[in-house]
């Protein structure tokens, strides 16, 4: 008895931890699911897009709640149905007893609790697709129709996605309650299996029978739909996209045949409910399923094969034809103007005069190596930074307009080491300083970057702007700004004492660019987001504190404007006095008729920007719809409608209402540094490859596809990325702010030629002209060196070699810059600056040479101006923008018979002592004399044993000196 009653204390105890423990749990869960949502809220209240989040929040609730109706309903009462139908008297075998005996205790529960689980798991389903619901209620006309069935384009991009949507949503649902009431019918005897008898109650037969009639008119309807569908799928035929010759007199005449035998087959079960007899139906089913095999599989198969390949290019034409439309109207090259571009290479003396302006904003500073300088000369502390890969935009300049490479010093927590702390990371080291900005046809007479902006504070020709930056794309993840006002500052703004001082400026955030913490529990709930007790229990987390997260710009314009998918190249820019990151946005779709797909993530990828491991961006339409921008210092974004005709995007401006401003509330300025997206171009490249062929037959052919080149200076084989030059586009009136990229013949590997076909420019100065494509086709009966070709040409010219040998010497390496091409002169230039890098010690590359072609010939000086008028018989006619460089009085002269052995610790000009090196050295000079006539010759075989000549004399000549 004293046993007893001891223990029934400590089970009551138990129990009572147990559901202490378990609410306890229950309100941590629910406090952190709530910590989110509310921190959700104030980060969109305090930008201004409030709205966005709860249209978003809103719409999924209310398709959660219309999935979750909807599944769970139609499932309980077909359980319910099922039950009370049930033979009263209905003689069960010991097995379904047992099972009867199990389920009946529980059988209240599962009544209630697996219609509302199901309702869950559909309501979940449902609130997913919130996007096509809101999409379809807000739908725009694209005001073109479709070839094949004669329907808007917004059909496809709105309607069928939605009715597919619903037809398999409520397949799934009548399936889930067919079998929900089959089970229930056997499980109460309504229905039993006797051998090979089948036994079933005129209740069951009338519920399952209905249920099996509404599911193959779904079925009808789906694949009704799926006639539709062919028209940007993947065809059988010649097309990538879209329907051919056998889908269109095969394939869609056959579902159209396949769905009226499913309305059938619905039918027949609907008199099945009615007059008992299941055989009609069966035979239907088994119909359907055979002509499934035989109209919707075999009969395209046979048509394709024996009918439309024999004769293709004939039968395939008007499909073609379709594609070609469709696909350049959805990419945006319909209106490409193509300009026959007859490129002479003969470079004879002044052909560049007409090309003053586009000669004078050749850029020689590479981007991409030139940010190693920029750290170098004007990082000045470690706790800045700059990016891996500079912008390029272009600025007014005493009158005139002037291509410039500028970065955003940015901060860099992680170059404190030891310093770092919570203290220090959240609030003192919260933000960069300032811009630098380089000219981008210029350099000083040691190699430098000429810079037009730069220092601390930032000093130049650009004029008077807020330096401080919250925002870019390497800010910390969060920061708490702003004090008390008369509160002493604790923010470092920059280090006033110069490079070596210690001594530090401190500054207090002022603007509006985060959420107020001004209430212990917004404390609680990003202490709780940010998993950090600092930010609850700091003292220096005042009422006036605000926190300063999600600071990347391209994730700002992300969250605000969620439909749009956002360009890689996010850049900065002085606007208005103030430092904005500019942000281009694009909508996009995959359902436009005849439209080829692509991998948007394989199309941009290039040297700057990596391909995909796994790439599920499938589009085929694009429009650059919205440029935005986010202010450096306060966060803000601002929206632009700027194609404002894209029905995709009038069709989310009335989903989210009053968050896009007319493209007329752009400032001068900002218009100014609006820029033609590369990742844009990049897609529109890739189209044009084969897209620039018009004609039918030979686009079936294939016998006129491009591709862009591979980069020449890349050593991964990445495509030749797209540059930003001011020039002035033959056939065109004006130089313009211009992105260009090349073509060469497609082919493969081994029958790949680097010639150029065609050259494409895209205008990028905001204006009637901007976004104009220009692709100059050059003639097939001539050669035009590619990138590939000059590339190899300056690797293999005895001169340049014998000269990057000798700067090479010693600790230093050559980092071959971006190689440029541009149609002037009536032909072609290559321009490539030719930087060099110490290998050890302080290292940053500085520009000593250029490489210049034209045609077959070559010529490599220390600046742009000299190798072009070098290359132009003495005079090219025009001035490029580093004629006013005085060349380095030390720099070193090699005569160019003579080669170089980078590794030679004697002057190559002087006669030495050693007879076995001046043998080496000789036998390293025939050896490069036959490898240049071996390429001349494209004798690979010859090459091959001259390198190896080449490479015997190097190590005679290291060992003649050891």
């Amino acid at each position: 008895m004293s046993s007893q009653t001891q223990q029934a204390p400590t089970s009551k105890t138990r129990s009572a931890f147990t559901i202490t423990a378990i609410i306890l749990a229950v309100i941590v869960i629910a406090f952190f699911m709530f910590s989110s949502l509310y921190a959700d809220v104030l980060w969109f209240s305090q930008t201004g897009y409030l709205e966005v989040l709860t249209t978003q929040w809103i719409a999924t609730a209310v398709m959660f709640a219309i999935g979750f109706v909807a599944m769970a309903v139609p499932v309980g009462v077909s359980l319910l149905v099922a039950f009370r139908a049930r033979p009263i008297y209905a003689k069960l075998n010991a097995q379904l007893e047992g099972y009867q005996q199990v389920v009946e205790p529980l059988r209240k529960l599962a009544m209630v609790g697996i219609p509302v689980l199901l309702g869950v798991f559909g309501g979940v389903s449902s609130a997913s697709a919130w996007p096509v619901a809101l999409q379809w209620l807000n739908r725009s006309s694209f005001g073109t129709t479709d070839p094949q069935f004669g329907l808007d384009i917004s059909f496809y991009f709105y309607e069928l996605p939605m009715y597919h949507a619903v037809v398999g949503f409520a397949s799934a649902v009548l399936i889930i309650s067919f079998l929900g009431a089959l089970a229930t019918s056997y499980l109460y005897g309504a229905l039993s299996v006797h051998g090979r008898e089948v036994r079933i109650s005129r209740s069951a037969r009338i519920q399952l029978a209905i249920t099996a009639g509404l599911f193959f008119a779904l079925q009808a309807l789906s694949i009704w739909l799926d006639q539709y569908t062919t028209l940007y799928s993947t065809s059988q035929g010649f097309l990538q996209t879209g329907a051919s010759y056998t889908e269109a007199n095969a394939t869609i005449p056959g579902r159209a045949i396949l769905a009226g035998i499913a309305a059938i087959v619905a039918i027949l079960f609907i008199v099945t409910a009615i007059i008992g007899r299941w055989r009609l139906p069966m035979i239907g089913t088994a119909l359907l399923l055979i002509s499934g095999l035989v109209v919707g599989n075999l009969y395209p198969w046979i048509v394709q094969r024996f009918q439309v390949d024999p004769n293709a290019r004939t039968y395939e034409s008007e499909y073609i034809d379709r594609s070609i439309e469709a696909t350049r109207d959805a990419y945006g090259v319909a209106d490409v103007a193509e300009i026959p571009y007859s490129a002479t290479t003969d470079a004879e003396s002044g052909a560049l005069r007409e090309d003053a302006t586009t000669t004078a904003n050749i850029r020689i500073l590479d981007p991409a190596i030139a940010p190693q300088a920029f750290a170098q000369l004007e990082q000045f502390k470690q706790y800045y930074q700059f990016g891996s890969h500079l912008d390029v935009d272009r600025y007014e300049i005493d009158g005139e307009t002037q291509d410039t490479v500028i970065a955003v010093r940015e901060l860099n927590q992680s170059g404190l080491g030891e310093s770092q702390s919570w203290y220090n990371n959240a609030v003192v080291y919260t933000h960069g300083y300032g811009v630098v900005a380089a000219f981008g046809n210029q350099r000083a007479a040691d190699g430098q970057p000429v810079f037009l902006q730069s220092g601390i504070p930032s000093t130049g020709e650009l004029g008077e702007f807020e330096p401080r930056v919250y925002f870019g794309e390497n800010s910390p993840d969060y920061s708490i700004v702003g004090a008390p006002e008369g509160a002493d500052d604790i923010e470092l703004d920059f280090p006033s004492g110069g490079e070596d001082s210690n001594q530090n400026a401190t500054t207090t955030f002022s603007g509006d660019g985060g959420p107020l913490l001004d209430n212990i529990f917004k404390k609680l709930v990003y202490a709780v987001k940010f998993q950090s007790e600092q930010i609850f229990l700091s003292s220096d987390v005042t009422s006036e504190s605000q926190i300063l997260y999600d600071r990347e710009p391209s994730e700002r314009v992300q969250k605000v404007a969620p439909y749009l998918t956002i360009d890689s190249d996010v850049y900065p820019a002085i606007v208005d006095g103030r430092i904005v990151w500019i942000v281009d946005g694009y909508t996009t779709g995959a359902n436009y008729p005849y439209s080829q797909v692509e991998q948007l993530s394989s199309a941009i990828a290039d040297t700057y920007t990596p391909a995909p491991q796994f790439a599920l961006d499938d589009i085929n339409y694009i429009r650059n719809s919205v440029k935005a921008t986010v202010d450096a210092y306060d966060g803000s974004v601002k929206l632009y409608a700027w194609d404002d005709e894209d029905p995709v995007l009038q069709t989310w401006n009335k989903i989210f209402p009053n968050t896009l401003l007319a493209q007329d509330e752009m400032s001068v300025e900002l218009l100014d540094h609006v820029r033609y997206p590369a990742d844009l171009f990049k897609v529109q490249r890739e189209i044009l490859g084969s897209y620039h062929v018009t004609d039918a037959g030979s686009f079936y052919s294939s016998d006129d596809q491009w591709v862009s080149p591979e980069d020449p200076v890349s050593t991964t084989g990445s495509t030749q990325p797209p540059y930003y030059l001011t020039m002035q586009v033959p056939g065109t009136d004006d130089p313009a702010f211009t992105l260009y990229s090349t073509f060469i013949p497609k082919g493969t590997a081994d029958a790949s030629r680097s010639v150029l076909t065609g050259y494409l420019t895209a205008n990028s100065d905001a204006g009637p002209d901007y976004g104009k494509l220009t692709l100059l086709n050059l003639p097939k009966q001539d050669t035009v060196p590619g990138p590939g070709q000059v590339q190899n040409s300056f690797n293999t010219d005895t001169i340049v070699a014998n000269q990057l040998a000798l700067l090479q010497r010693g600790d230093t390496e050559v980092r071959l810059g971006n190689l440029l091409t541009l149609p002037v002169g009536g032909g072609l230039l290559y321009v490539q600056p030719v930087y060099v890098q110490s290998t050890s010690g302080t290292q940053y590359p500085l520009l000593r040479k250029v490489l210049v072609s034209f045609g077959d010939e070559i010529a490599f000086e220390d600046t742009l101006d000299e190798a072009l008028d070098s290359l132009f018989g003495g005079d090219s006619g025009a001035e490029a923008g580093d004629g006013d460089v005085e060349v380095d009085p030390d720099a070193p002269v090699v005569d160019p018979d003579e080669p170089v052995d980078p590794d030679a610790p004697v002057d190559p000009g002087t006669p030495s002592d050693n007879a076995a090196l001046d043998s080496a050295l000789a036998d390293y000079k025939a050896a490069l004399a036959d490898r240049n006539a071996a390429y001349a010759a494209n004798d690979l075989v010859a090459a091959a044993e001259a390198d190896q000549a080449m490479v015997d004399a190097i190590e005679r000549a290291i060992a003649a000196t050891e």
